[in-house]
């Protein structure tokens, strides 16, 4: 089959590629078998329905082998073929009816409604393109080939490059047809091999309970496996970024598309909560994750990812903190039923009502350490907007002032600004100390008293807890108990800081060594920002 081009850019080129041609004696031969399987091969794993192997001589545009085009739509086919063989490597036109160069294209405007074309070029072993083994679609392709596709079109144009040396070889050496059909079985064992790796890749997603999807580098999603189509009831592969998000939930959609975002310009991992559809549940809060693999010169090439189903965890930790509410809620009915009880019998015996007045404000700083003391939500945690440190301190020892009032616990030094997110650790800790105080220290004695100080020592913050008047002691218990495990917890795991405890002389001793900006988290995490 023949095609007239347009003539020629450089004659001296294209007189050179004639010679190579006809040297292959292929030139207006029959379709031979070995050739046509290999179109057919192609198509079938870049699933088109059209594929070609063209050769370009000159004025003339000739096919050696074709599936799926018929005579009459061939010499329109010209530019496509003509402008990819200007490039290297694999030529890939992702949707022609937008490319500047084919939008006005007859095969992309006429009945035969072209989008998709993707050619590897067939070099001799001379560097010299003679033409080209292409795909073409009706479809277009956001998303171009898939790796293996790439992989195996430029395989089979390695192929039949094969074929023609075989022909060249078969004239001059006048070899059996058996060893010309041998390159064909080469190409078919290589696209098997392929095919094979593919299937086992498949197997494995499959088997897994999570979601698994992969992504290009420019993060158009190619792949799900069946446990996502299970999840969402999906029977096709989204096309798009907006197919694939409209599956998560319309209030999760842009903090998910965004954080995917960031990871795709930043090559970090991506990492989000989100509520995706369930086929029969609504939707299910799920986490996705994602890995950027990276070629040898550390560009990301592809991304893959997972998605795990977190549904049954959330309402784990909602119903634990239902519940965490529920207690708290009764513990400070508990408080308000005693301020009450207080407050009405004093009104019986007024002798006692300075005492009454006393207990109630100990029960009221109690109350509001608790608030601090429980665990919390992100909705539930106390706000302490414009308290400074020692501020927050003093009212957390009001419960141990002494009868008169005066303050039994001493805060001095240097104050700072915190932040609410500090505030549980830190009423842990000073909550713990001043109880164990009040039992066995010395605000157990009427004459005790603690001294804590304050002190700025770089970015560090330096607090002192010294206690005064107390029993003696005689070292450190001999089996730490709850207590010092939970001032480790406070300071060490939560504070990020250093902890240390000194049992003699005449009252405990601790030194609190933490970052200045673990008291205040959101505005160093604002600074940052």
């Amino acid at each position: 089959m023949t095609i007239e081009l347009e003539a020629p850019g450089q004659a001296g080129i294209e007189a050179e590629r004639l010679r190579v041609l006809r040297s292959y004696d292929i030139l207006d031969t029959d379709p031979e078998r070995a050739f046509d399987d290999v179109t057919r091969l192609a198509a079938r794993i870049c699933e088109t329905p059209v594929a070609l192997v063209s050769l370009a001589l000159g004025e003339r545009l000739w096919f050696k082998a074709r599936i799926g085009m018929a005579d009459e739509t061939g010499p329109e086919l010209d530019s496509f073929c003509q402008h990819a063989m200007q490039h290297d490597g694999v030529y890939v036109v992702r949707d022609a009816s937008i490319d500047p160069v084919y939008i006005d294209h007859p095969l992309v405007t006429g009945p035969a409604n072209y989008r998709f074309y993707a050619g590897a070029p067939l070099i001799d072993d001379q560097g010299m393109t003679l033409g080209m083994l292409c795909v073409v679609d009706t479809k277009a392709r956001p998303d171009g080939l898939t790796e293996t596709q790439h992989m195996t079109l430029e395989v089979l144009a390695t192929q039949v490059m094969a074929l023609m040396e075989r022909r060249r070889a078969l004239t001059a050496r006048r070899l059996s047809d058996e060893q010309a059909e041998a390159a064909v079985e080469v190409a078919l064992q290589a696209s098997e091999k392929l095919a094979e790796s593919e299937a086992r890749f498949q197997a494995i997603a499959d088997s897994m309970p999570q979601m698994v999807w992969s992504a290009g580098a420019d993060g158009y999603h190619d792949y799900f496996n069946a446990r996502w189509f299970d999840f969402t009831g999906q029977t096709a592969t989204p096309s798009d970024t907006d197919a694939w998000s409209a599956q998560i939930h319309p209030e999760c959609r842009d903090r998910a598309l965004a954080a995917w975002q960031a990871s795709l310009a930043t090559g970090e991992p991506y990492e989000v909560e989100y509520r995706l559809k369930h086929h029969a549940d609504g939707y299910r809060w799920t986490l996705g994750r994602a890995m950027p693999i990276r070629n040898s010169a550390g560009t990301v090439t592809r991304w893959f990812g997972t998605g795990t189903d977190i549904e049954d965890i959330k309402r784990l930790e909602q119903a634990k903190a239902l519940l965490s509410q529920e207690l708290s809620h009764r513990i400070k009915n508990i408080f308000a039923v005693i301020s009450a009880l207080l407050s009405l019998s004093a009104r019986h015996h007024p002798d006692a009502k300075d005492f009454a007045r006393s207990a109630r404000n100990r029960i009221g700083a109690l109350a509001r350490a608790h608030e601090f003391v429980r665990p919390h939500s992100e909705e539930s945690r106390p706000g302490i907007a414009g308290t400074t440190l020692a501020a927050f301190l003093l009212d957390l020892f009001k419960a141990y002032d002494g009868e008169d009032g005066v303050p039994r616990v001493h805060v001095t030094g240097d104050d700072t600004i915190f932040d609410d997110q500090a505030a549980t650790p830190v009423a842990l800790l000073f909550h713990e100390l001043a109880t164990n105080a009040a039992k066995y220290g010395a605000l157990s004695q009427p004459d005790g008293r603690v001294d804590l100080t304050l002190s700025h020592r770089g970015d560090r913050m330096i607090l002192v807890w010294a206690e005064h008047g107390g029993p003696e002691l005689d070292g450190p218990p001999l089996i730490p108990g709850f207590g010092s495990t939970l001032l480790a917890m406070s300071v060490e795991g939560q504070l990020a800081g250093r902890l240390d405890l000194d049992w003699a002389g005449e009252g405990l001793k601790v030194t609190v060594d933490v970052p200045r900006s673990a008291l205040q988290p959101r505005r160093a995490a604002m600074a940052v920002a």
